[in-house]
């Protein structure tokens, strides 16, 4: 990882040369200049999601097959501030998303799988070139009929990335619908899981 961008800056005096002038005088101006240097320090790339509480999924399209709870993602944000020509041919990154087993706060020994949570990623910002995408839904295992494969969040899944980093840098946002989906039987209760996303940067 690159460090931070730097604005380095230098001022440049300015001197003043003549007779001393009245104070009431109009010409008595300073002139103030300043010389902005290029940035010499690398850009980076880096993720943010946007301040939250966290994700309170509510109870919406349960069915006779499955009760499904719902919700948003946070919006996720990947910012790149390297130049083209500093970026290695070929790198390209990835967010990934993977989420830890729901356990009831009432009794540890009550849980929910992260293979029944699934996602449909949506990128928010507009891509220039088409190089930066959304990820594929992901659906729980029991499946909610859009045909997105039935694995949930159990493993690493891909929520936004590009094929080549130096196509397109910039800032890039993503979120997506989250969608609990479980059995009709499943026991009552608060439960609590993790949703760790990750970026990667290779070439």
């Amino acid at each position: 990882m690159l460090a931070a961008s730097v604005l380095g800056l230098s001022l440049a005096g300015a001197g003043l040369a003549g007779p001393a002038l009245a104070a009431d005088d109009p010409t008595g101006g300073i002139d103030v200049s300043v010389t902005i240097e290029p940035t010499t320090t690398p850009g980076q790339i880096s993720m943010t999601v946007a301040d939250n509480d966290g994700v309170s999924l509510q109870e919406n399209g349960s069915d006779a097959t499955a009760r499904q709870f719902v919700g948003t993602l946070p919006t996720v944000t990947v910012t790149d501030t390297r130049r083209p020509e500093d970026i290695p041919a070929g790198e390209f990154w990835a967010v990934v998303g993977q989420s830890s087993q729901f356990v009831a706060a009432d009794d540890p020994a009550k849980t929910i799988g992260p293979e029944y949570l699934g996602w449909k990623p949506r990128l928010l910002s507009e891509s220039t070139t088409g190089a930066v995408a959304a990820g594929e839904p992901v659906s729980s295992v029991i499946g909610d009929g859009t045909g997105a494969p039935e694995v949930g969040l159990e493993g690493q899944e891909l929520l936004v990335s590009t094929a080549n980093s130096a196509d397109e840098i910039g800032t890039s946002q993503v979120n997506a619908d989250l969608a609990l989906r479980t059995s009709t039987d499943v026991a009552a209760g608060e439960y609590h899981s993790t949703l760790t996303l990750s970026l990667f940067n290779q070439s």
